[in-house]
Parts: structure tokens; C-alpha cells; sequence
């Protein structure tokens, strides 16, 4: 009997090489909101979304993006080329039409608009350990979002986008039948309370963030009419101490920073807290053995891309900070897809 050889394959190495081709065909289709207007027109031809976007190339180019875009999932199609008739999935037409609640292509805009050509400087990132975007000038970050009232809007609701899944998820699995008020640090556009409050009857909850932050979270809110138990609250975590509450929560926020930051932070949500309560950080945390959330890995590649010193890390290393700070005990929640709960009990 032959004993089966299994040969090298170039495969994952050319579905990685070329993904940037899959991702900027995605990319491209948000941006034109082809989602959004398949969500209200139900389905339509090659022909008409060819007409609908403005687009000058072959209709067989047409066909190509179409199908790829089909092929990747994104679209449904019946019948074929002339003929086709093309429409919104589930999951683009919950998640992608930009006039329902539930959008998260705020995310893939900023992706779009802003880290697709940063990433281009990867090699250079890495070589000089530098930041990549806007602040190459030497500017702060966040100081050249907060001046810019469309790139930070734009900027909030990518944050909501990359962690509505995320948030749904804690909202349903995160037992919160011992605690009755939450504070959202960094709260953004306030989608991590309002999930809550909406999923958790008894839960009152505060998104808190920069005054220059709040009337975006104000929209939100009055979008899922929940006035009478979210609120907005003005602070700067680098200044003010947190808001006392049963449960403070992190979205994204933690990864930002260099460990000596991380450490204040999670020392101000512990003097917040009272005993019993918890401290939930729900990040993209990267496993124990550093070799399977490749998207955690990603996430902390595009902290030096955007912060320089900012990292994603492990619940290793969550485990060890909340220690050093006091908490009693921890424990990682997995959420949707990548990203977890890091929780510690105070």
C-alpha cells in the first residue's frame, strides 16, 4: 500500500497575498452603500446598480464585482450575467444598511478612508516602531480626531461597528442579576449601554466620554429610545476619576495604551467599583498561546500603526494586572468572533 504524501499547497499563501483584493472590493461596496440601497429596493440588476452608482466600466467588470461579491457571501443571485438579479444577505442587510440601527460599516469606512493606505507603511512601522497615520507630523491622535468633527464621527462609529456583535453578545451572557448600574468608560457612541439597558431591564447605565463625544451618543440614544436609563456623562480618564458603579465596562480602550497606562486605568475602574463588582474589558483578547485569534494579533499590529505603544494582550496578562491592582478574581467570557470579556471581581 502507497503511503500518502501530502504535498506543500501554495494556497493560504496566495488567499492571504491577494486578500487585500477581497478586502477592498468589500470596502468599496460600503462606500458606495450598495448594501444600503439593495435594503431598500430588495433586489435589482447588474444594470441598474451599474446605473445607480455612476459606474463608467465594461458591464463585465460589473458582473465580476457583483459575483465576487457573491461569491464571498455578501450578496444573494438569481440567474446569471444580463440576467441576474441581486440582493442584500441577512448578514449585509442587518449589519451593512447604513439606515438601520444595527450598522457597523462605520467601521469599514475608516478602514476604507483611513487604515487601508496607513497599512501600505507597515514595513516602515515596524522598522522604526513609529505611528503610521495622520500623526507622522507628530501630532496626537486623538487631538487631530476631536478637530475634526466628521473624522471623529466617523471615528466614533467605526468603534461601534467593530464591537456590536461583541456588545450583543455581553448584553445576553454576562450575568448581571447582581448589579443594577453600569458605567461605560470611553463609551463613544454609547451602543455598549444601550445594549445592555435594551437586553437588561433593571440595568441603568452611563456612557461616559469626552463633552466633545456626547452629542453623537445623544443621537444614539433617542435612536433606540432608551432616555430614562442611558445617559451621557462628561470626563476624561486621564484626569477625572470614574464614576462609581456596580459593573465599569471597556470597549476597546485598554489596547490603546502602554502598560503603565493600562495599569492606571484599571486601578481608577477598581476605586470605582464596590465590593462584588466587576470590571469588564471586551477587547480582541489574544489566546494564552499567542497562535490562534490571529484577528487579536492584527488588532495589536494596528495599535503601532495608530498608537506606537498601544498593544492588545492576553488574559494571562490581563490576569497578572488585575492581581497587581487588587481584585479578588477573573475571568475571560468569550463574546462573538474574535473578541472576549476580560472580567475581574472586585
Amino acid at each position: 500500500m502507497e503511503t500518502q504524501v501530502n504535498h506543500p499547497t501554495p494556497d493560504s499563501i496566495m488567499q492571504i497575498g491577494t486578500g487585500f483584493w477581497a478586502s477592498k472590493i468589500l470596502l468599496s461596496a460600503v462606500r458606495f452603500q450598495l448594501f444600503t440601497t439593495l435594503a431598500e429596493r430588495k433586489t435589482m440588476t447588474a444594470a441598474e446598480i451599474k446605473s445607480h452608482l455612476g459606474f463608467k466600466c465594461t458591464d463585465r467588470n460589473v458582473f465580476d464585482y457583483l459575483d465576487a461579491l457573491t461569491t464571498f457571501g455578501f450578496l444573494n443571485r438569481e440567474d446569471i450575467l444580463e440576467t441576474a438579479k441581486y440582493s442584500n444577505n441577512a448578514n449585509t442587510d442587518f449589519f451593512l444598511d447604513k439606515k438601520k440601527p444595527t450598522y457597523i460599516g462605520g467601521l469599514l469606512e475608516m478602514l476604507n478612508n483611513r487604515l487601508y493606505g496607513f497599512w501600505g507603511n507597515l514595513e516602515e512601522g515596524l522598522l522604526t516602531g513609529q505611528q503610521q497615520n495622520e500623526t507622522k507630523a507628530g501630532d496626537d491622535l486623538f487631538k487631530k480626531l476631536y478637530e475634526d468633527p466628521d473624522r471623529l464621527k466617523e471615528f466614533i462609529h467605526a468603534m461601534s461597528g467593530i464591537q456590536m456583535g461583541a456588545f450583543m453578545a455581553l448584553a445576553q451572557k454576562f450575568d448581571f442579576s447582581n448589579y443594577k448600574t453600569l458605567v461605560d468608560i470611553g463609551g463613544s457612541a454609547g451602543l455598549l449601554s444601550l445594549l445592555v439597558a435594551k437586553q437588561q431591564p433593571h440595568m441603568s447605565c452611563i456612557s461616559w466620554d469626552l463633552p466633545v463625544v456626547a452629542p453623537v451618543a445623544i443621537e444614539t440614544i433617542q435612536q433606540f429610545q432608551l432616555q430614562d436609563r442611558v445617559k451621557t456623562a462628561n470626563g476624561d480618564f486621564f484626569k477625572d476619576q470614574f464614576p462609581q458603579a456596580d459593573v465599569i465596562t471597556m470597549g476597546n480602550i485598554l489596547h490603546d495604551w502602554d502598560e503603565k497606562t493600562k495599569l492606571m486605568l484599571i486601578r481608577k475602574a477598581y476605586d470605582a467599583l464596590p465590593e462584588g463588582g466587576a470590571f469588564v474589558a471586551i477587547e480582541g483578547i489574544i489566546d494564552d498561546d499567542r497562535n490562534k485569534n490571529a484577528f487579536g494579533l492584527m488588532m495589536s499590529i494596528n495599535m503601532l500603526i495608530e498608537t506606537g505603544s498601544g498593544f492588545d494582550y492576553t488574559f494571562a496578562d490581563f490576569n497578572k494586572w488585575a492581581k497587581e491592582i487588587g481584585f479578588r478574581s477573573t475571568s475571560l467570557l468569550p463574546l462573538a468572533g474574535p473578541t472576549s470579556a476580560a472580567i475581574a471581581y472586585k
